[in-house]
């Protein structure tokens, strides 16, 4: 396993892939969650060389899925054509996972053909990625407070997650793991048991506010990894390590303190200190 730092994720905005590496490299992150768009860009103004050279000694962590698949057909069919541009210079620079967000809802699809759509919207992406080595990661959301009596119900656990990856088929489709999103789904840590580390693409931790029930966590109000201790970390970062899972980690705290803050090289910091307390707890 190895840190990856998401500038996003802690509240710090607009930040170039030059400085989200140079940051990473301060505070001691081994990668960094990136836009593949963002690399392509450098490489057609720069050449891929110079591209590689952000990366020297900084691992391309998880990249966001470059294709608008929630859109509508138009939208979708033209992010697709651009896939295998960007796959080869996904390739070039040694980046090998890519990783979106599936809502647990839906306003206008039953279950079986939200599940048709997702299926039929993800099959053509995993295919046109496989060809240069690249992983697609499916994250479920778990909050209850999403699941209301107006919407129509859909995946919100691990094992319905890799019941779509299995559906769709093309071999290179599995998890974003979130530990936050598995506690709030009802989920355990032995639930990994029931999966291999091969069907886990990335990984992100946090932790809970102290206090509330599964009936009233909220997506948005998480804190740090060992914050607050109510998320079994300890126990799921070793149970990630006995299954030999060797990809990133990156922390996804939707933190209002770290939010708060002026200084992007603080905010780092103070990630950075509870990743290495959260790897300090692995035997």
């Amino acid at each position: 396993m190895y840190t990856s730092l998401n500038t996003g994720a802690i509240g710090i905005k607009n930040y170039t892939l030059a400085q989200t590496i140079d940051l990473a490299r301060q505070f001691g992150f081994d990668a960094v969650d990136f836009s593949i768009t963002e690399a392509a860009d450098l490489a057609d103004q720069h050449g891929i060389d110079y591209v590689k050279g952000l990366f020297k000694d900084i691992k391309p962590g998880p990249f966001g899925v470059p294709v608008n698949w929630r859109e509508d057909e138009a939208k979708w069919q033209a992010d697709l054509e651009k896939l295998p541009k960007l796959g080869k210079v996904a390739q070039q620079i040694g980046a090998n996972r890519t990783a979106t967000w599936i809502m647990p809802i839906s306003s206008e699809r039953d279950f079986d053909a939200n599940f048709k759509f997702h299926a039929d919207r993800f099959r053509p992406i995993g295919e046109a990625l496989k060809p240069y080595g690249i992983r697609v990661g499916l994250e479920f959301i778990g909050p209850q407070t999403f699941r209301t009596a107006d919407k129509h119900a859909f995946i919100y656990t691990m094992g319905g997650m890799m019941e779509l990856a299995k559906a769709i088929g093309t071999g290179n489709i599995g998890l974003l793991l979130d530990i936050w999103h598995l506690y709030t789904s009802g989920g355990q840590v032995d639930d990994l048991d029931t999966i291999k580390q091969e069907d886990i693409v990335s990984v992100h931790v946090n932790d809970a506010p102290e206090g509330l029930t599964m009936e009233t966590y909220q997506d948005l109000d998480r804190r740090l990894p060992l914050e607050t201790n109510v998320l079994p970390l300890e126990a799921f970062m070793n149970k990630l390590a006995a299954m030999g899972y060797d990809g990133p980690v990156t922390v996804e705290p939707f933190s209002k303190r770290l939010n708060a803050l002026d200084n992007p090289a603080e905010a780092a910091r103070i990630t950075a200190d509870h990743l290495n307390r959260l790897w300090a707890t692995m035997g």
